[in-house]
């Protein structure tokens, strides 16, 4: 019998197939080859295993809609969508995996972690970590906000976070922003900090662009660091791409939802024993940190 590494690439080559006849575009819940090759996606997430890599075949329409069903096959085990995040917001990024724009992911409940947290050091299969923001959705006039500083009146908190992707391919393959998307944009675990209330008025637009974050280790050193206009140039661009992808594919945000807006720092290695510290200058009056502890 065929190894079931052979097994799985035959089924992605299937679906992709037919994904390509146009028949099958929102097929990421009800057509079982796709179905099949996510539910193995997901065993091999959830045991921290390499995922095989897709198919040469896959196109991006192709890959959004195995990321749907890969996110539907991991919400038994994680928990149902609480938000979404966007990864390849930087031109750098954006180059290292041949992307124009950038890309989709899905953050399921138990994805998230309390600031203080500790996690162990292969949390997944290529675990890094990074500096990043969340947002909270506080009116779901976002969905219509037409100007800047509509989509800011309908955001209700800014959130340090520290966001523990994960690469999850073989080193020795070209991971590009194909495989990152059916992968949900290698979404794996994150710690938030506490929300820092976002006023509609006053100067929440000028504190995002120019908020800064400092990666410290154990000792107390810079590890990296980066600011707000890191993100599309200002945070809520990125907050206003979200919404107008999740618009095309039919997803309405809603009260709560958390928007992960991408990389403020370049993706570091996970040191076992280390204590990472994010600080956020700019966001609140005094520094805020955020901490996690590798094990």
């Amino acid at each position: 019998m065929p190894e079931p590494r052979a097994v799985r690439l035959l089924m992605g080559l299937l679906a992709v197939l037919l994904l390509g006849c146009g028949k099958h575009e929102n097929a990421g819940s009800s057509y079982a080859p796709l179905q099949a090759l996510a539910r193995q996606m997901a065993a091999d997430y959830l045991a921290r295993q390499l995922l095989s890599p897709p198919p040469d075949t896959l196109t991006m329409q192709g890959a959004k809609a195995l990321q749907t069903a890969f996110v539907a096959a991991l919400a038994p085990a994680l928990g149902p969508p609480v938000g979404y995040k966007a990864g390849l917001t930087t031109p750098t990024t954006q180059a290292r995996f041949g992307a124009t724009e950038p890309i989709r992911g899905v953050l399921l409940r138990d994805m998230l972690r309390p600031s203080g947290d500790t996690v162990a050091t292969l949390f997944g299969t290529r675990p890094v970590f990074e500096g990043d923001l969340v947002v909270r959705v506080g009116d779901e006039a976002i969905n219509t906000a037409t100007t800047d500083t509509a989509l800011l009146a309908a955001l209700d908190a800014a959130i340090p976070f520290i966001e523990l992707p994960d690469l999850l391919y073989d080193p020795a393959y070209l991971l590009d922003a194909r495989a990152l998307t059916a992968a949900n944009a290698g979404a794996r675990l994150g710690i938030l900090g506490p929300p820092i209330p976002l006023p509609a008025s006053g100067d929440a637009y000028e504190r995002l662009a120019a908020l800064r974050v400092m990666l410290l280790d154990t000792a107390g050193t810079v590890v990296a660091e980066g600011e707000g206009t890191y993100l599309l140039d200002h945070p809520l661009h990125v907050v206003r791409w979200l919404r107008d992808t999740l618009h095309a594919d039919g997803i309405r945000l809603k009260k709560g939802d958390l928007l992960s807006l991408g990389s403020l720092t370049p993706l570091l290695p996970v040191q076992p024993g280390q204590t990472i510290t994010a600080r956020y200058v700019g966001l609140a009056d005094e520094p805020v940190d955020v901490t996690v502890t590798f094990e």
